[in-house]
């Protein structure tokens, strides 16, 4: 049977409160740059693009709420989920010791996920605009790129740091 973690209750610092409140500023943006453009749209509009950038799928401006509606639910349900983390994964074993620093790495991991989360959907939807009106063509070959750094870098650094904290 598996050992009951520690419980803690996180007081988050300022840094962590500047980067949630930053996750909803650009939420709230992303829902405003959609609403704004819809009526401005053509009726068919980019829906994908490959690794490239490329836009290779097409569908109805309709299409366009996807973005910002995905982005909320995963946003709020990270949001949720971040209250919890002694029900989360660790790469080593919760002790008393140990979990108030694993907790804390944790749930800063997840609090700057949701922040690239919701810049990488804001991107996409802001070049969908783009694309969608002629302003621009494709994401560009970097967008793919930049957003695999943005997301597994920041994972290893928190995976490696939780690893250290039993050292």
């Amino acid at each position: 049977m598996e050992e009951e973690r520690p419980k803690i209750k996180l007081i988050p610092t300022s840094a962590d409160k500047l980067v949630d409140l930053l996750g909803w500023i650009m939420l709230l943006a992303i829902w405003a740059l959609t609403i704004s453009h819809y009526s401005t749209l053509p009726d068919t509009i980019p829906t994908h693009f490959n690794g490239a950038g490329e836009a290779d799928g097409f569908g109805s401006k309709a299409s366009i709420i996807g973005l910002p509606f995905i982005a909320t639910l995963l946003f709020i349900g990270l949001t949720i989920l971040n209250r919890y983390p002694h029900i989360f994964n660790y790469p080593t074993a919760i002790t008393q010791d140990n979990a108030l620093r694993l907790y804390t790495l944790a749930t800063r991991m997840l609090r700057y996920l949701k922040l690239v989360l919701v810049l990488v959907f804001g991107g996409i939807e802001f070049m969908t605009i783009q694309n969608a009106t002629g302003k621009t063509a494709g994401l560009g070959a970097w967008f793919l790129p930049l957003t695999l750094v943005l997301i597994f870098l920041p994972l290893i650094y928190f995976v490696v740091k939780s690893v250290q904290t039993n050292k």
